[in-house]
């Protein structure tokens, strides 16, 4: 077991992509691409690992509303229930969205403004055409759930102790990952000028719902980042 004192992060850079970025991203987020520079001071620091996620979507995948019929098959605007292909009483409701980050596509690809040769892991989310994936860790189901991408067991088995999260989007794919991350016993930062989000509101609620799991909202020049630049290995 780890010392009380026992400090190993890792960041976690979540979708940042240019389907997520406009102008041409197929579902751009307000300023997403803004972040750039805040990650990429982020990555010049320290961290045992340095990963990043992509949304790597087959063309069929259940959350792209052109995958459902009319008339509930409006982007941003329909809902389907998904049951769980392993279980079929348990469900859970997400929202429709347009087709992007399809896999081998540019809208898939990370950002060119992230300094990529920086990062140690990239790993690869929402593979599975019948499940939603918005974290990084796995699915959203539980009983039983249906794909985890090994992230948690990675961070794990190199000791880590705290995960430090920016990226896209605050409402969704990062408070997703942040709260999985809590769940797996790891302590989370929540870099607040390195994430963006699809509205306001969903972003305050988001923030609520990290810090109600244990995760402190940061900023990228706050002393929590100060213990990152001189941590021993």
């Amino acid at each position: 077991m780890a010392s009380e004192d026992a400090f190993k992060p890792a960041l976690l850079i979540i979708d940042t992509q240019n389907d997520f970025c406009g102008p041409d991203g197929s579902m751009g987020i307000p300023q997403g691409r803004s972040i750039a520079p805040v990650v990429n001071k982020l990555l010049d620091l320290p961290f045992f690992l340095r990963v990043a996620t992509k949304d790597w979507h087959p063309r069929d995948h259940i959350s792209f509303a052109s995958n459902h019929s009319a008339p509930d098959n409006k982007p941003y605007d329909s809902f389907v229930t998904i049951a769980n292909p392993l279980n079929g009483s348990e469900k859970q409701t997400t929202r429709l969205w347009p087709d992007h980050c399809i896999q081998d596509t540019p809208g898939a690809d990370i950002i060119a403004e992230i300094d990529q040769g920086k990062l140690d892991m990239v790993v690869e989310k929402g593979q599975d055409p019948r499940v939603e994936m918005y974290s990084v860790f796995g699915d959203p189901f539980r009983n039983p759930q249906v794909t985890r991408s090994g992230l948690a067991e990675t961070l794990k088995i190199n000791g880590v102790t705290d995960c430090y999260v920016c990226g896209l989007a605050t409402d969704y794919c990062v408070k997703s990952s942040v709260l999985d991350a809590a769940g797996e016993g790891f302590k989370v930062w929540v870099i607040k000028d390195g994430v963006k989000g699809v509205d306001t509101q969903g972003c305050e609620q988001a923030f609520a719902e990290m810090e109600k799991a244990g995760a402190e909202a940061i900023q990228s020049d706050g002393m929590e980042i100060e213990r990152v630049k001189h941590w021993k290995t």
